[in-house]
């Protein structure tokens, strides 16, 4: 909670904490793992359109060290993703999730004002909550960095109650 309360804290438009955060988050506590191993990163994800700038983000990711220093903030601006993958514009962080490879990455939460959550997830939670994971629609079409992404992680060893499907 305490990372969500320090994005909150941002006032960005159309955010979450996404991608493998929440995915090891649940994976860890569906395994047992007490308390949950430390992030590589955590990803919180927003969509400006108003300004795509790289400065924006590090700024971000400066403010966020201030608010919880040590953390491993990786602060991406939706909005502006899909230049390097070369795909038409995104229209909100949901749309620019569904080019994500993996089904179980693509889910991300949102601490409202009321401090309840909304959950962001275009392609829904089956898999993740199922412990299934299966490339993208997205994913499909690069499997090959799929595949790799899985085996370079090492997600069979770590959660090995996980079902990798096609």
């Amino acid at each position: 909670m305490k990372q969500l309360r320090a994005a909150r804290a941002l006032g960005l438009p159309d955010w979450c904490i996404a991608a493998g955060f929440v995915r090891n988050r649940v994976w860890d506590h569906f395994h047992g793992v007490v308390p949950p191993r430390a992030p590589a990163d955590i990803d919180l994800i927003y969509y400006d359109a108003n300004d795509l700038s790289k400065e924006s983000e590090q700024a971000y990711e400066a403010a966020l060290d201030r608010l919880l220093p040590g953390l491993p903030w990786q602060v991406r601006n939706q909005a502006r993703m899909h230049i390097w993958k070369n795909l038409p514009q995104h229209r909100d962080t949901a749309d620019a999730m569904i080019y994500w490879l993996e089904s179980v990455t693509n889910i991300g939460v949102c601490l409202e004002a009321d401090d309840s959550l909304t959950v962001i997830a275009p392609l829904g939670t089956d898999d993740l909550l199922n412990l299934r994971c299966r490339p993208t629609p997205f994913g499909r079409t690069k499997r090959h960095e799929y595949d790799e992404r899985i085996a370079s992680k090492r997600w069979r060893e770590l959660w090995p109650k996980v079902v990798f499907l096609d």
